[in-house]
């Protein structure tokens, strides 16, 4: 590509992608000019995005920051870029940056829309800053307490997250639920006992569900205690979801409630900013831990082919990482 041209990923139609050329303006003053090191597929909500779930009431709030296009297709879309800067405000020229921009080579932005990696942490885990700021909103808006017995069910990249923050808090145990049972040893790895749904302990004080399925939503309010909360941090795009709130659920008086990153959490949103929250997020990622939830990589060039390979099946996949040098 030239000095002028970017080369960017384009979901061209449901189950289709492709790599496009990028206009590429030079930086104006309080701009940077951002070449990318990395980006994160967010396998949840940008495989939805992909097959083209995203339902018409949701266009508008679906939109990410820098997202071109609209949907259900042609749309660029993503979240997670990891950086240098080539060109902008001295302070920041050489700088490895974060930014919620889609999957593309360069690109410029305001110099307010990056983020500086705190020292210790690298480019390549910097790739799980979006799904560490929304476990960060969802424990946040879910009221963890001191000594809470805390079931996460959904041992994804976001699951996973929710547990290692949960089992820092003192007294908290914390069990991560999945039906794959080769998350055990990351569980224990992150600081939390692993079960299977059938194994999980129950009478939870507080639960999160994060497998993104139905059924895993189900399990959530089973293994809920008395008068226990149930935050719900997957998103289904348009499928619709079924549950047994005939059972226990009135007389156990639960608490069924959503969390989305996209607003700040209520007990926070006084005083805390969304940049604030990415910056704790980015500033808690100096644990080199959290290198397992990164289980694949693959070029730039390989993108369509990886993206219908994860929206299709994602296997064991947990972040899977886009190189770019």
């Amino acid at each position: 590509m030239t000095a002028d041209r970017a080369l960017a990923f384009w979901i061209t139609g449901p189950g289709q992608g492709e790599i496009r050329a990028a206009p590429l303006a030079p930086p104006a003053p309080g701009e940077v000019l951002v070449r990318a090191l990395y980006s994160g597929i967010s396998r949840g909500t940008e495989t939805l995005v992909f097959r083209g779930e995203v339902p018409p009431g949701e266009y508008a709030r679906m939109r990410a920051p820098f997202q071109a296009g609209d949907f259900p297709a042609p749309v660029k879309y993503g979240y997670i870029s990891v950086g240098e800067v080539e060109d902008g405000p001295a302070g920041l020229r050489g700088q490895s940056v974060f930014c919620l921009y889609p999957h593309q080579t360069r690109y410029v932005v305001s110099a307010e829309a990056v983020h500086r990696l705190p020292d210790g942490v690298p480019p390549a885990r910097a790739v799980l800053a979006a799904n560490l700021e929304t476990a960060l909103n969802g424990l946040w808006d879910a009221g963890l307490r001191l000594g809470d017995r805390v079931a996460v069910v959904g041992a994804g990249v976001l699951g996973c997250l929710v547990a290692w923050l949960a089992a820092r808090v003192p007294g908290c145990a914390v069990e991560l639920i999945d039906v794959n049972p080769e998350r055990a040893a990351i569980a224990r790895a992150l600081g939390a006992g692993f079960a299977a749904p059938d194994g999980a302990r129950g009478a939870a004080d507080l639960v999160i569900h994060a497998s993104g399925a139905p059924d895993g939503l189900a399990v959530a309010l089973a293994l809920a205690g008395f008068e226990a909360t149930v935050v719900e941090l997957s998103w289904y795009g348009n499928r619709p979801v079924t549950l047994p709130l005939g059972a226990d659920f009135h007389a156990q008086r639960l608490t069924l409630k959503s969390s989305q990153v996209g607003a700040i959490a209520t007990a926070q949103r006084a005083r805390w900013t969304s940049r604030r929250r990415l910056a704790l997020a980015l500033a808690l990622l100096t644990d080199p831990v959290l290198d397992l939830l990164i289980t694949g990589e693959d070029r730039f060039a390989d993108l369509p082919r990886v993206m219908a390979r994860l929206a299709a099946t994602p296997g064991n996949t947990l972040c899977h990482r886009i190189a770019y040098a």
